[in-house]
């Protein structure tokens, strides 16, 4: 069993520059999409986490060779419906939501079931928003609960269908769009906008015919099926996810500045900035570029001692729906009471992250109020600092609330015992190495 971590210490004043691992979505589409171009993909910057080991575990069991070499990871494709696989076949997905939504979606055509699975955490989350349009394409499911396990027999003949997504979820967009590539003729998809790297991979990496048009409330999407593609080379720009802690960090440590080398800044992804800046953070993209349609740009930020409350604008929840733990935590930093609405999405993560958000303010000693089912009011406390002991476990080993955790620890102070340290490597396994980097003390 993993020891806990016990933090005793606060960071001191830091001045350094850093390179954060590979995109965790992008590598998992990257990895998806090579399994069915035709020929040999090398994705550079491979992100090493934990999801992209069950991506490619699960795409090993398809019959996908794959091999990691020094710089990159090689991926033999043959195809769309290329898979061989024996009957009754179990895949298991591990932690990722995204793997095994758009590995589900990949599968639209299986001639034989196929079981998925996951683990405790993935088990637990909701597939009934795939199974439905899935259905639609003509796949069967096995199911009773709409969660995993399920089983998954496909269609022999693939119709494209016309599908609204109107949560805001890329992984549901994206599980129709990688189905609509086995279905003869066109699909239509209307969605609210969400992440767009799927878009991006089909237009400028794989030349996909695609149609997209962008309106105020919705994407309009065309994809037109049955249409081979080849493979290609790609370099996978830094994660913005996994950026966010150490630029918090960063925020609310003494004197501190740090730049984060060529990390995505796919305007999708950046909410997080866009909501800093509003609180008056000093943050800062330089050396701005644009990679195979997703644009990337080094991240300056600097510590920031005025921190300001926010009527967060809802227009900003999708892009930065992964980052909201770490932005609760700065507004209960900043002077005023801070307002999030419309964030029900945060339950249905890797934990119930809304519900765990009251708890662990509530712990330090910040005072916060629910708003209905969906939002929360933060009563910040600019003067915060912690001297009591503190606990953190049975939270589903989620990898964010872990992460969230050492921040806290790390800039407000207090003693820290923090459990299943292990968490992070589903998401970003070199988080602890790079907190010592900065100079925190972790035992």
């Amino acid at each position: 069993m993993i020891k806990p971590i016990i933090i005793k210490e606060k960071i001191k004043n830091f001045n350094k520059k850093i390179k954060i691992n590979g995109d965790k979505s992008i590598s998992i589409r990257c990895l998806i999409l090579a399994s069915l171009a035709i020929g040999k993909s090398k994705a550079f910057n491979l992100s090493n986490a934990g999801d992209i080991k069950s991506t490619l575990n699960c795409l090993k069991k398809l019959g996908v060779y794959y091999k990691i070499r020094k710089n990159y990871c090689e991926i033999i494709g043959k195809g769309i419906n290329s898979y061989n696989y024996k009957n009754n076949l179990t895949l298991n997905a591990g932690n990722s939501g995204t793997a095994a939504r758009l590995i589900i979606s990949a599968l639209i055509n299986s001639k034989k079931i196929i079981n998925i699975t996951g683990d405790n955490s993935l088990k637990k989350r909701d597939m009934k928003r795939i199974i439905e349009p899935l259905k639609k394409f003509g796949a069967k499911f096995k199911n009773n609960k709409g969660t995993l396990p399920l089983s998954i027999k496909g269609s022999k003949n693939v119709k494209p269908i016309n599908y609204q997504e109107l949560r805001g979820s890329a992984q549901c967009k994206s599980a129709v769009m990688i189905a609509a590539l086995s279905a003869k003729g066109i699909t239509k998809i209307k969605s609210k906008p969400s992440r767009n790297h799927t878009e991006i991979f089909f237009k400028n990496v794989l030349k996909l015919p695609i149609k997209i048009k962008k309106k105020k409330q919705f994407d309009y999407i065309e994809i037109e099926g049955k249409k081979n593609f080849k493979s290609f080379n790609y370099k996978i720009p830094g994660d913005i996810s996994s950026a966010a802690f150490p630029i918090i960090l960063t925020l609310l440590s003494d004197n501190s500045k740090l730049t984060i080398k060529n990390v995505n800044i796919n305007s999708t992804r950046t909410g997080l900035i866009s909501i800093l800046k509003l609180m008056g953070a000093t943050i800062n993209l330089k050396n701005k570029k644009i990679y195979k349609g997703e644009k990337t740009a080094d991240i300056f930020v600097k510590s920031c001692k005025n921190l300001k409350s926010i009527n967060c604008p809802t227009k900003f929840n999708s892009a930065a729906i992964d980052e909201f733990l770490l932005i609760f935590l700065l507004a209960s930093k900043a002077k005023g009471c801070s307002k999030f609405i419309k964030l029900q999405e945060l339950n249905n993560k890797e934990s119930r992250r809304l519900d765990w958000s009251f708890k662990i303010l509530n712990m330090i000693g910040i005072k916060t109020k629910k708003i209905g089912n969906h939002g929360i009011k933060i009563y910040g406390k600019p003067n915060l600092k912690l001297n009591k002991n503190y606990v953190l476990k049975n939270y589903l080993k989620d990898h964010r609330i872990f992460m969230l955790c050492v921040i806290m620890s790390l800039t407000l102070g207090g003693n820290w015992k923090l459990h299943n340290p292990d968490s992070v490597k589903s998401s970003f396994p070199s988080f602890l190495k790079m907190i010592k980097s900065l100079g925190g003390k972790l035992n």
